[in-house]
């Protein structure tokens, strides 16, 4: 468990620090391409932040989105880091937790 929480906090850590830099990247690529800012996707990122906040991000990040892209999306969406870092810790230690209890406690039925 402390390894998963290790390596998602180290990727959201780093990410967190370059995610403006990234951003800004995009913008400019999306303007020399004139794609459209807002794809069904972007949209329902957008509804998920309205909705449930930071917390809400956070919970999906390791299921749906990788510890990359919900550190992204969240510095995108403009909150701060420390708040970043902050909500990905917990849903870290949480997925943590629950993946490697599901592990223990049921990883015998795979054989292993």
């Amino acid at each position: 468990m402390g390894l998963t929480v290790a390596g998602m906090m180290t990727s959201v850590f780093i990410f967190s620090g370059i995610g403006r830099v990234w951003m800004q990247h995009r913008q400019k690529q999306r303007r020399l391409r004139r794609t459209p800012i807002f794809t069904k996707r972007s949209r329902n990122i957008i509804k998920v932040f309205r909705k449930f906040g930071m917390g809400g991000i956070a919970f999906l990040t390791p299921i749906l989105l990788s510890p990359i892209g919900g550190t992204v999306i969240a510095t995108l969406l403009g909150v701060p880091r420390q708040r970043i870092l902050l909500h990905m810790l917990w849903s870290a230690v949480l997925w943590g937790g629950t993946l490697t209890f599901v592990s223990v406690r049921f990883g015998h039925w795979l054989g292993h």
